[in-house]
């Protein structure tokens, strides 16, 4: 047979591209062709390949191309089957005089007709073919061999009939066929475009497997469109503004992208553009401003205006589609405006090495301010019927990060949404799963079909903290917090949250935002005991929060790396036993007796006594532990210190605990080895406060802190109140 022949033969292949393309109506499907049908038949009764060719090349004489529909595809594939393109694709000899590629053209223009057939293109013999079809896409020759084209045309037609299956990308990205695309994109050979176009399928199908399989590939990829990106002059910049953000990696993006990515955006952005230009522009700034904060910005005169501009861009955008009401909202971009909006929050707040000068920062949080007011007239117009939408979600969720910076402004507008907010965070709370669900969305509407990053918690409740923390301080937004049943609600979210971290539980693995979110909470709690001491006392929930804090602390303080969260939890639980003093779980139960001796060794482990160079006398001094966090800790700790002073007289079986455990031992012992010089006036106040009521409360505390030279320390600290104290019988 011919070379001619072979080609003939292929054709086939074509007749099945096309007629995927326009498929015949019903009653052409189902009429009947006499010779096609004694055609097959020929086809099936072949006896070697010579027969099997010329009755390919019948059966290609006796249908066009217009009139192959899918069930006579299925009719041809019954009669040929896999076994000859399989032969096909495999054979390394070809007839003479045909290039060595025509048996492989053939075999690969069968499976294209074959795949037009979505369960054929899910088929084991097709899809364990993946490998030998990737590798056709990279193979080189003569690029006006209309034959080779014509193979890798097919190539891709496969490929793709293949990605549009359930489970077809998972298979082409392990039989290689990334890698083969990016290399195929790069190499700009024939068919280059095709290859980015399914590249772009695979990455929004299945993101994280991709990168793991082929990352080198898909940077080298990422480092050619950032630089055509960089320096595009024409229409395609936009095009590829809506293709880069499905490149950009889990991981860290290469420096020299983020720069060719950060002056193609300041170019067009610093341009006029009508909106569909723009918007892509916005969400590909989003996507970086999601991945990489503001270090794809560069610092100095331009970085701080490229970042001014493009906060301003995303308030006018979000003022635009928010104030109008029964406008149609692109929530797509107005999300990516959000995220663009929380990077200016961050760069306004940030006091060391902000991009922004304090001008810049006074302007754009006057700019902010009226995009957050738009935010907020938005969420005022909410119904029940649209919570659970993800652009609400997301709504919310810059509302949050707006509020854990400012509270000030907007004073009014803010109070009046508190009661959708708490209803808003309940509901979600309540259906957690749905919640998830929702973060997820809302990732995929602001950035790109690609997986979020840690940066998008899961809840809202968790997004509202921060704010809610600031509020509690505040008389009228606290009485409205408490009446829509706020202190409730986070309660119920602490001990949810708190079970994530029990034994049992893998810590290693959980997101900082969880153990952040415990403190924030643990901050409300505090707000609410100082400031509204009668709901503690009062509501139920506050003493299951009690029980929890007493039952959690003794494990908590032994853990490496959590000693904030520990401080949090002690000085919380110290301040409600001063409210829950009569509750019989304080009595003297192992509980609390667990809870106090915790307690105990957090405060007291906080300061030891150091040597110094050319000196006698040792001086105070933070212990290791708690010497690098000691800035956020000792608030907390003086806190601590002054509750336990409290709770000394209003539980009588405290101050005999404490004496067994030997603190006012050692805190004497303590202070009787250091230079009194290096203890801080506020650290004099504080140990003489724990000393003077455990010492009034108990006649053997009193006995043994004069063991231990207890009247000398007090006269060399001026600690009047316990010399006296220590001087009574």
């Amino acid at each position: 047979m011919s070379c001619c022949d072979l080609a003939a033969a292929g054709q086939l292949g074509k007749a099945g591209i096309m007629a995927s393309d326009c498929e015949p109506a019903l009653n052409q499907a189902e009429s009947r062709n006499p010779t096609l049908d004694r055609y097959l038949g020929a086809l099936r009764e072949a006896k070697n390949d010579s027969e099997q060719f010329a009755a390919l090349l019948l059966v290609t004489k006796a249908v066009k191309a217009g009139d192959i529909d899918a069930k006579t595809r299925r009719r041809i594939f019954d009669a040929v089957g896999f076994t000859f393109p399989n032969r096909l694709l495999t054979t390394k000899e070809a007839p003479d005089g045909c290039p060595d590629h025509v048996l492989r053209a053939l075999g690969v223009a069968l499976l294209a007709c074959f795949c037009s057939d979505p369960e054929l293109a899910a088929h084991p013999q097709v899809l364990n073919k993946i490998p030998i079809l990737s590798t056709f896409l990279t193979t080189r020759g003569d690029p006006d061999d209309a034959a080779r084209r014509s193979m890798i045309d097919d190539t891709y037609q496969c490929l793709t009939a293949v990605a549009g299956t359930p489970r077809g990308p998972r298979h082409l990205i392990a039989g290689g066929t990334v890698s083969a695309l990016c290399q195929a994109y790069l190499g700009h050979g024939y068919g280059f475009d095709q290859a980015l176009a399914l590249l772009v399928g695979l990455l929004a199908a299945a993101e994280t497997q991709c990168w793991k399989e082929a990352e080198p590939d898909l940077l080298a990829v990422l480092r050619g469109l950032s630089e055509d990106f960089q320096k595009a002059e024409d229409a395609s910049k936009f095009e590829l503004c809506q293709l880069l953000p499905l490149f950009l990696p889990p991981t860290t993006v290469p420096s020299e992208c983020l720069r060719d990515l950060q002056a193609g955006l300041a170019r067009i952005l610093g341009s006029k553009l009508s909106s569909w230009q723009r918007n892509p522009a916005l969400k590909l700034a989003a996507r970086l401003a999601h991945a990489c904060g503001s270090d794809w910005i560069p610092a100095g005169s331009s970085g701080s205006k490229f970042l001014a501009l493009l906060v301003n861009l995303a308030c006018v955008e979000v003022r635009l589609a928010l104030e109008e009401t029964g406008t149609e909202v692109k929530e797509d971009v107005v999300t990516a405006c959000y995220a663009l909006m929380e990077l200016g929050i961050q760069e306004c707040t940030r006091c060391e090495q902000s991009l922004l000068k304090e001008p810049q920062k006074v302007q754009l949080v006057s700019i902010m301010k009226e995009a957050i007011g738009a935010v907020i007239h938005y969420l005022q117009q909410v119904g029940p019927e649209k919570q659970k939408e993800p652009f609400v979600f997301a709504s919310v969720r810059i509302l949050g990060a707006w509020l854990a910076e400012e509270t000030s402004s907007l004073r009014k507008e803010v109070c009046q949404l508190l009661p959708f907010l708490v209803r808003y965070a309940k509901t979600l709370y309540e259906e957690a799963e749905e919640a998830n669900d929702l973060s997820q969305q809302v990732a995929t509407l602001a950035i790109s079909p690609t997986t979020p990053g840690p940066t998008w918690p899961g809840d809202a409740l968790r997004l509202l903290l921060p704010g809610w923390c600031h509020l509690t301080v505040e008389d009228g937004p606290r009485e409205i917090l408490i009446k829509e049943g706020a202190p409730s609600l986070l309660c119920k979210y602490f001990l949810q949250q708190w079970e994530l971290t029990s034994p049992g539980h893998d810590t290693s693995v959980l997101p900082d935002s969880v153990e952040i979110g415990l403190q924030t909470c643990c901050h409300i709690f505090l707000n609410l005991v100082v400031t509204a001491p009668g709901l503690i006392k009062r509501d139920a929930c506050f003493t299951s929060l009690m029980n929890t804090l007493m039952t959690s602390l003794p494990a908590l303080v032994q853990q490496q790396g959590r000693l904030l969260l520990a401080a949090n939890v002690a000085t919380l639980g110290l301040l409600m036993a001063r409210l829950l003093s009569t509750s019989p779980a304080l009595q003297g139960t192992p509980a609390s007796r667990g809870f106090f001796a915790a307690a105990i060794l957090f405060l007291s482990q906080s300061h030891v006594a150091r040597a110094t160079p050319g000196s006698d006398q040792a001086v105070l001094a933070l212990s290791p532990d708690y010497e690098g966090i000691w800035a956020d800790l000792q608030e907390l700790w003086f806190l601590g210190m002054q509750a336990f002073t409290g709770c000394v007289p209003l539980l009588p079986w405290l101050a005999p605990a404490a004496l067994r455990s030997r603190w006012p031992q050692e805190l004497l012992q303590l202070l009787g080895s250091v230079s009194p010089n290096s203890v801080k006036p506020e650290m004099v106040a504080a140990y003489q406060g724990v000393l003077v009521e455990l010492a009034r409360a108990n006649r053997l505390c009193r006995e043994a802190m004069r063991l231990q030279a207890g009247e000398e320390t007090a006269s060399h600290y001026r600690m009047a109140a316990l010399e006296q104290c220590l001087s009574e019988p």
